[in-house]
């Protein structure tokens, strides 16, 4: 007789991750600190080093690095407690079907970031080696596909090659490149040519990594512990994205490149380039991968692991678009994704007192339309409020959410009261 085989599901896409499935510090602490190396963050350092001082520069990516780290800390202290993923998360807060919205949102994007991070990697190689364009394309995109398939173990194991790898040689190629043009102290001299105001400084920090930190829990649910799932996401975001951003600015400085590997084939480092431009997007493009897979399993009911590579298709697929129109989609990402965090938040914390029954004991309404009501007004504070549009976002979506399930009670308690008589 034959037996059915099933696919395990070793990512628990639709349950809450088991306490002996859990990790410890330091495996989590390399998985979030490779889901931090991110080049856009060190494009965006570029940005922020040729428009402010070097100690305007400290101050905004650290006051960027703090709001991150609040945020991502919040997110992956309720991962940590209840072991599910943002998609399951925000069931609570918006329903069955209302959860489903957000997770096609946030997947939809992820799909779009593992695109443009596989033609970001094959246009320098291709520019150097003379490779063929799409085969490059091609083997990016299933090389990035199959870590994110086989789950966090080998994200984990990317990350623990990847994170000391782009580390010590991007230390050394910007180091190179700061000692060519006079030194740490020439550098700490420079003055910007056209300044840039605080806030926008602050709002370039917060949202070259807000998308990606509302997903942390897709991966700080694996923590044994609440204190190690907040400790290494914070931890991490000062430590990696910090990196990133001081390598961009460090680069563009010295040799007009923000991008590490672009400062290393400058200076005809050319393997090793090749080396960190791959893990650098690599660390980043599985995790992308690994959180949209999650996402769509919420929508369908199917396990990660086969939305993983279908995912991975599309996204190589539609790669040259998204790359194309690369500075359209971060405006998009930042202005609809941070709400969904903001939510959950206020849910968890302020709503329901960190008090989320098991996921297997509760009938989900089908949509909170309240919730959703309070992601369309964080999108429209970040659009048209004064401040930083993605604090404006989170801080303003929670709020009104807060609000909006405060009348939600009072009203369903006002129509469980008995008529009054005569």
């Amino acid at each position: 007789m034959k037996e059915n085989v099933q696919l395990v599901d070793r990512d628990f896409s639709l349950s809450e991750v088991p306490q002996t499935e859990r990790r410890g510090f330091w495996s989590m602490f390399v998985l979030m600190v490779g889901f931090t190396f991110f080049s856009a963050s060190m494009w965006a350092g570029g940005t922020l080093g040729a428009g402010l001082t070097a100690w305007e520069f400290i101050f905004a990516v650290l006051g960027g690095n703090i709001l991150l780290g609040i945020y991502t800390g919040a997110l992956s202290y309720i991962a940590a407690s209840t072991g599910l993923s943002t998609h399951l998360l925000a069931r609570y807060a918006f329903g069955e079907k209302g959860s489903q919205l957000a997770s096609l949102m946030l997947s939809v994007t992820q799909v779009g970031w593992f695109g443009v991070g596989v033609v970001m990697f094959a246009l320098p190689v291709q520019k150097v080696t003379g490779l063929n364009l799409y085969l490059l394309i091609v083997i990016g995109g299933l090389l990035m596909s199959t870590t994110a398939y086989w789950g966090i173990k080998a994200l984990t194991i990317l990350s623990v090659i990847a994170v000391p790898s782009i580390a010590l040689l991007g230390a050394y190629s910007v180091g190179n490149a700061v000692e060519s043009i006079g030194g740490l102290q020439a550098l700490m001299l420079l003055e910007p040519a056209e300044k840039l105001s605080f806030a926008t400084a602050l709002t370039i920090c917060i949202g070259s990594f807000i998308s990606g930190g509302t997903l942390s829990p897709d991966f700080t649910r694996f923590a044994k512990t609440k204190t190690i799932g907040v400790s290494t996401t914070v931890i991490a975001f000062f430590l990696g994205n910090s990196l990133m951003f001081l390598f961009g600015a460090m680069g563009a400085a010295a040799t007009g490149q923000a991008d590490i590997s672009e400062v290393m084939f400058l200076q005809g480092l050319i393997v090793p380039a090749i080396i960190i431009l791959g893990l650098n997007i690599w660390t980043t493009n599985d995790n992308a991968l690994y959180a949209s897979g999650l996402g769509f399993s919420n929508i369908t009911g199917i396990p990660k692991q086969k939305l993983v590579l279908f995912n991975g298709f599309i996204g190589t697929l539609l790669a040259f678009w998204l790359y194309t129109n690369f500075i359209g989609f971060l405006t998009f990402l930042g202005s609809t994704l941070p709400p969904i965090g903001g939510i959950i938040i206020a849910d968890y914390f302020l709503v329901q007192r960190r008090c989320y029954p098991p996921i297997a004991d509760m009938q989900f309404e089908a949509v909170r339309w309240h919730a959703l009501a309070a992601w369309a007004g964080g999108v429209a504070l970040a659009h048209f409020a004064p401040g930083i549009p993605p604090v404006n976002a989170i801080l303003g979506s929670g709020v009104v959410y807060v609000t909006l399930s405060a009348l939600r009670g009072t009203a369903k308690e006002s129509a469980m009261q008995p008529r009054k008589a005569g």
